[in-house]
């Protein structure tokens, strides 16, 4: 009689751990099918004001874009490979939108002021599509923007080679709501039809 009381205890032991793994288990994890970057939860502040230039040498501010979903990208020019894969997604993006694109801003911020001028800058965005927005600024506007986004940019062996010098910079693109604050971030490599499904969720 008490080996069957120990045996029923123990099995009960035993569908109790099962039952608290699974239960803590969803609660870490739960459901993270469909593809879909949610908002992020109990983030350190990204995003706020900043005053730079655009491909058109006018002065913007964040302001300008309130009331429009943002999409930030911080790169640079001369990169050979991470900013333009990113940029073309960011077309894609813009292109399957369509007449909803009208209440999104894509804007790509450079790291590396100094070579990309406000002339440098046009050429290269408008390479992409019409609608992205290219900014640049002083060093000091773009080093404060940069902090405002927790973003990374910074020259490599630029004594060593000052004309041609890579920029190491952070990948993600960043999707910011109507009053500037963050929805979430896509990482690099991001198919530009799960963006567009977060975008229209989002609007």
């Amino acid at each position: 009689m008490n080996k069957i009381f120990a045996y029923v205890v123990g099995a009960l032991v035993v569908v109790g751990i099962v039952i608290a793994v699974f239960v803590i288990s969803n609660e870490l994890f739960g459901d993270k099918t469909g593809g879909r970057s949610g908002i992020i939860a109990g983030a350190p502040q990204i995003g706020g004001p900043f005053t730079l230039t655009n491909q058109d040498g006018q002065q913007v501010t964040d302001e300008d874009y309130k009331g429009k979903l943002m999409l930030v990208f911080f790169g640079y020019t001369f990169c050979p490979d991470v900013c333009p894969t990113e940029l073309n997604v960011m077309a894609q993006v813009m292109q399957q939108l369509g007449d909803q694109g009208k209440d999104v801003a894509p804007v790509f911020i450079t790291v590396d002021p100094e070579r990309d001028t406000v002339e440098v800058l046009k050429d290269y965005v408008s390479a992409f599509h019409p609608s992205i927005i290219g900014l640049t600024g002083t060093q000091e506007q773009i080093a404060a923007v940069k902090k405002h986004y927790r973003a990374y940019g910074q020259a490599v062996d630029k004594e060593k080679d000052p004309d041609f010098y890579l920029v190491d910079h952070t990948s993600f693109t960043y999707l910011m709501g109507r009053d500037g604050s963050l929805q979430t971030v896509f990482s690099y490599g991001t198919q530009p039809e799960e963006i567009v499904k977060t975008i229209k969720e989002t609007l």
